[in-house]
């Protein structure tokens, strides 16, 4: 089998949430360029359509869903329109997050449940409606959560976001052990800092400067070094992978552990 054929995702549906904007256009885009039909989730409209254009003018076929993803009436409607566009999600990118910069005694609680919501919650929430559907329809599938290597360590001042994403990781494994014999694979990726348009200014800074020096790789990573994770996890090349947690940092992780 050719590396075309084991990453061919021709006939698969896919949704993915916080598809508007950083990673969640690139993941979007790849799955769309390698044969599915995908299902554009985010709040912002305008920015999903351009989205939506883009990859119908490169020859795929797009969705574009508004929807909150801390909303379950509006998820509802979200996986029946792709449904409705495509047929049944087989492809679930959990991929919606916000974070936040305060230091633990000065969180308040409204932002703790705020980032909590969107970076776990409904990271549970919709995969649970993703399995659902795929088992209502008698299709396996898979189901991949952007985790963070903050779910790993920890820095100053993202006490909800770390903890969330450590929460992704273990949601990740325990889905994965419920769903496995029934077909459905859920696995996880951590990136490290990705330079996106949302985290680029930061990046550019002489704290982001100082956050490379500790990158074994010597760099941020880019949109595209997701690419490779993204495919194997979706496709066919990952079909014995199951409850995985494929981090991308440039080697960050392995350099706090030394």
């Amino acid at each position: 089998m050719t590396a075309a054929q084991i990453f061919d995702l021709a006939g698969k549906v896919a949704l993915v949430t916080g598809a508007s904007s950083g990673l969640g256009v690139r993941f979007a885009e790849v799955l769309a360029e390698n044969g599915a039909a995908v299902a554009l989730v985010a709040r912002r409209a305008d920015r999903l359509a351009a989205v939506k254009a883009r990859i119908e003018a490169a020859g795929g076929r797009a969705v574009a869903i508004e929807a909150d993803v801390c909303d379950r009436t509006a998820m509802q409607r979200a996986f029946d329109a792709a449904e409705k566009a495509f047929g049944t999600v087989t492809i679930l990118v959990n991929n919606a997050g916000v974070a936040h910069s305060d230091r633990a005694v000065e969180l308040a609680e409204e932002d703790w449940r705020r980032v909590i919501s969107t970076n776990l919650d409904a990271v549970f929430f919709w995969a649970q409606e993703a399995a659902r559907r795929m088992l209502a329809a008698g299709k396996g599938g898979a189901i991949v959560n952007i985790a963070s290597v903050l779910g790993f360590g920890v820095n100053k001042g993202v006490i909800a976001y770390a903890t969330a994403k450590a929460g992704v990781i273990q949601l990740t494994k325990a889905l994965a052990l419920e769903l496995a014999f029934k077909g459905i694979r859920v696995n996880a990726i951590a990136p490290g800092w990705i330079v996106t348009e949302i985290t680029h200014d930061y990046l550019s800074s002489e704290q982001g400067a100082a956050m490379k020096r500790q990158i074994p790789m010597g760099r941020f990573g880019e949109e595209r070094d997701l690419d490779g994770p993204l495919l194997l996890l979706v496709s066919d090349a990952g079909r014995y992978m199951t409850g995985a947690t494929i981090v991308a940092d440039g080697g960050q992780l392995v350099g706090l552990r030394v």
